[in-house]
């Protein structure tokens, strides 16, 4: 009996230092660090999966537009990287749809945020997809592949087939794969705002959560960044999302408008979070 103590023990000590051994696994150069696992448990049989909100009335995909209003000041600030499927000429021609000095903004402000990309943007912009979605800071969510309204008379857009609605969304899925980004988030952004009962039905089998806002930040084709910083710092209240764009050409001043809009809202008492965050607290208290 004793030998078989002494035995057990040895294997529980031995299991220990696996877990302690997998807990300081190490990085590539450059590479976020990971994650230490936790010791099994059947809580933890399955990995945690981001906040989503239930299905809305006869299951069609529900629709989040902010946080709880109580419960401390959160405000999620987020951004739209617009690139539409027909506007690779304009880009080879020199136009820019990303925007590297407004992520720099964020990361030197410590500001997290929810970037909603098309697929179209991944493809042009792999290197700046994948470095955002690899920066803990930043959640990556899904803004159609093609930039395409999913709605008639939608600002111009040219609009998807409801029948390619969910295939044009898988598609901006399979290209955050193809550029490295590790965890792309289940929300999904419609082009322009625009979407109807249709659009929320084809949507159902994707398993999204349509995230629209309740501040507009006026970003799209400013031209003055204090403008737009008054628009964001007066619409703001607790749970707020704002919705800004990550398209240097369509928004020029957004990244100078940000470095107004978040020291005067941390002076207000506003904490930066980004969508999932606001998802989660907002299931069960809507």
């Amino acid at each position: 009996m004793t030998t078989l103590v002494r035995r057990a023990a040895a294997l529980c000590a031995l299991a220990a230092s696996s877990l302690a051994l997998a807990a300081c696994g190490s990085t590539e150069p450059g590479e976020a660090p990971r994650p230490a696992p936790s010791a099994p448990s059947a809580s933890a049989a399955a990995p945690s999966r981001p906040p989503t909100l239930a299905p809305g009335p006869a299951g069609l995909t529900p629709v989040f537009e902010h946080g709880p209003r109580a419960g401390g000041r959160t405000v999620a600030l987020t951004f739209d990287a617009d690139m539409t499927a027909d506007q690779g000429p304009r880009a080879a021609a020199g136009e820019r749809f990303d925007n590297p000095g407004l992520i720099a903004t964020l990361r030197k402000l410590e500001v997290p945020a929810t970037v909603f990309m098309t697929g179209r943007w991944a493809e042009e912009y792999p290197d700046a997809a994948r470095s955002i979605g690899q920066d803990p800071r930043f959640e990556i969510a899904n803004h159609s592949y093609s930039h395409y309204a999913f709605t008639d008379d939608c600002y111009g857009l040219p609009t998807v087939p409801e029948e390619r609605m969910r295939s044009d969304v898988e598609r901006a899925y399979a290209a955050f794969r193809e550029a490295g980004v590790p965890d792309p988030m289940p929300y999904f952004r419609f082009p322009g705002g625009c979407y109807d009962k249709a659009a929320l039905k084809a949507l159902t089998a994707a398993g999204v959560t349509a995230v629209q806002w309740d501040v507009v930040s006026g970003d799209a084709f400013a031209t003055d960044a204090d403008a737009v910083a008054r628009q964001v710092l007066d619409g703001v209240k607790p749970g707020s999302v704002v919705v800004m764009h990550c398209t240097r050409s369509a928004a020029p001043v957004t990244a100078e408008a940000v470095r107004t809009i978040v020291p005067e809202l941390r002076k207000q008492g506003y904490r930066f979070v980004k969508v999932s965050e606001l998802i989660g607290a907002a299931n069960g208290r809507r």
